[in-house]
């Protein structure tokens, strides 16, 4: 175990790394973030900021010097620089698992592996081999490419035969994957975390439901079976296992229209659908992972109240931000990024509820209507 006043090393300067910052201080940690961005929502909270590229290698050398553990909090890096630090101080989660998550058919081919369902899925690296995989997977399918895709970034559905040289043509980088369709009824997704001595706890199953390819709400726990919820939980379990995971990670699933799972992603990170956790756990997702990353003993990944979270995009829904301050029960959540652009995630909030009193429909939508609005 890392003693308090330990320095974790955080390469990105996101929400996500200000939320785990902040959760460490709190077990007595300091955090130095390294991110190109200098007064970025990490670096605010931060003990300790360097200011450099992904890819300064004498910068990240010298970082390494000053922490001693790493993580991140998003997948978009370097390969060699992750490498480069791994071979300097403990990573965790490690280069291996972030290679795996950045790369569509590498994720896909390691879950099919594993024994975990996926969508079918072709890799493709020209429009011959497209038209041939859409011959296979039939449409509608999905396009993607398989790095560097997020919120709905990089995918085209593709309805009609015509589709197809256009959406090859305007996705890149190439390999591209095509993903056969998916009848689904409902996004579900689990939160795992796994510690240095193996032990693995899963938080609740929830579901989300997204705004323009953007996640929109988080309800936990999600509306399905007790069976259902559970197996999902074993998904994730297995999947933390079979990676060897050292911190915490989202698995993103599919419940389909006959009732059966099939997991769309994983994220070696915090995620948007575990902020819930933050007032509805006891250890929420981001104490979980700072745990996890420093060696601590990983408590159960219990709630105390069911919940719904609401992202709070762009300028629209900041400029609701008085409003949110001002309605009682909603408990807000900024991340101090200083420009409301469209699409981008400014905030959420957390509505809780006595756990088992989840309202239904109208009951949720009543609950997070604005006073005033």
């Amino acid at each position: 175990m890392l003693p308090p006043g330990a320095v974790i090393g955080m390469v990105g300067g996101g929400q996500l790394g200000r939320m785990s910052a902040q959760s460490a201080a709190r077990l007595g940690y300091l955090v130095h973030v390294f991110s190109p961005e200098q007064y970025g929502p990490a670096s605010q909270v931060a003990a300790r900021n360097t200011v450099a590229s992904y890819d300064d290698l004498d910068a990240l050398r010298r970082f390494a010097d000053e922490v001693d553990v790493i993580t991140f909090e998003f997948e978009n890096l370097p390969a060699a620089s992750l490498e480069l630090l791994e071979n300097l101080k403990p990573v965790r989660p490690g280069a291996r698992i972030l290679a795996i998550s950045q790369d569509r058919t590498l994720e896909k081919r390691f879950l099919n592996d594993a024994g975990i369902a996926t969508s079918h899925w072709v890799k493709v690296e020209t429009l011959a081999e497209l038209e041939a995989a859409v011959e296979v997977l039939g449409l509608p399918a999905v396009l993607k490419t398989t790095r560097l895709g997020y919120d709905g970034k990089g995918q085209a559905m593709l309805r009609d035969p015509e589709d197809l040289p256009h959406a090859f043509e305007r996705l890149s980088p190439k390999p591209l994957v095509l993903e056969g369709f998916v009848n689904f009824g409902m996004e579900i997704s689990v939160m795992v975390a796994r510690g240095v001595d193996g032990q693995v706890v899963t938080f609740d199953t929830v579901e989300n439901r997204h705004k323009h390819h953007i996640l929109d709400l988080t309800i936990a726990p999600a509306p399905v079976g007790s069976n259902l919820l559970a197996q999902a939980q074993s998904i994730a379990a297995v999947v933390a296992e079979q990676l060897e995971l050292v911190g915490l990670m989202g698995v993103e699933m599919f419940v389909t229209a006959k009732g059966e799972l099939v997991v769309n992603e994983i994220a070696p990170r915090p995620h948007n659908s575990g902020h819930w956790t933050m007032d509805a756990c006891p250890c929420s997702q981001f104490e979980m992972h700072i745990r996890a990353v420093c060696g601590l003993p990983l408590p159960p990944a219990v709630r105390h109240s069911d919940a719904v979270m609401k992202n709070l995009i762009g300028p629209d829904d900041m400029a609701l931000w008085p409003r949110i301050l001002a309605t009682p029960g909603l408990i807000p959540h900024h991340y101090g990024k200083s420009e409301a652009r469209p699409g981008r995630k400014m905030g959420h909030f957390n509505r809780l509820f006595p756990k088992g009193a989840l309202p239904g429909e109208l009951g949720i939508e009543d609950a997070l209507k604005l006073t005033g609005a």
